[in-house]
């Protein structure tokens, strides 16, 4: 019944934001009684937390089915997943960024997100096979996340082009640096 209700708030944030739904409203849509509901998650912060947490698990689980194991492969078929996932889960931008803008000074969410970020940015290192560069392609995976409500599928295209050529450039580097030596 958590799970489910978690998987509910998920859904109602991401189509209503934070500042609209009030708890009955949140109590609706989850299909419980306002009781179930405060049983479970008994503050609207903890209600946040839930669909954070459970949107956050439901996400790594999406980057990782059929990945393919090559990095530069691997990467640019991640973010390809995120355009993916931002059409059809987030067309609003980022859950997690609209969290920390709705409850700014609220500890627990601020932690909630970042925890989430910090594993999303060791999963693209991971992916690409190349931690070192884990926080830059951080920072484009949240350009993509932040301009796709105003570019939408350019917001991919131009991510990616922008990865393929720090990629590029990075291994050049890598081999210059190999041959010099």
């Amino acid at each position: 019944m958590k799970q489910q209700i978690a998987a509910n708030l998920e859904v109602a944030f991401s189509q209503y934001g934070f500042a609209e739904p009030n708890v009955d409203k949140l109590k609706t849509a989850c299909n419980v009684s306002l009781r179930t509901l405060y049983k479970h998650y008994p503050s609207k912060e903890s209600m946040v937390i839930a669909a954070l947490d459970y949107r956050h698990q439901r996400y790594l689980a999406y980057l990782e089915s059929e990945r393919p194991e090559d990095g530069v492969q691997s990467i640019v078929h991640t973010f390809q997943k995120l355009g993916d996932w931002m059409a059809d889960y987030a067309p609003h931008g980022c859950l997690s960024m609209n969290a920390i803008a709705a409850f700014p000074k609220q500890v627990q969410i601020n932690q909630a997100v970042l925890q989430h970020k910090a594993e999303v940015r060791d999963l693209l290192g991971k992916y690409s096979q190349r931690p070192d560069l884990a926080n830059t392609l951080l920072v484009l995976h949240e350009g993509i996340s932040s301009a796709w409500p105003i570019l939408g599928e350019n917001a991919i295209s131009s991510a990616t082009s922008a990865l393929l050529t720090l990629l590029n450039h990075s291994e050049m580097t890598t081999s210059n640096q190999e041959y010099s030596l």
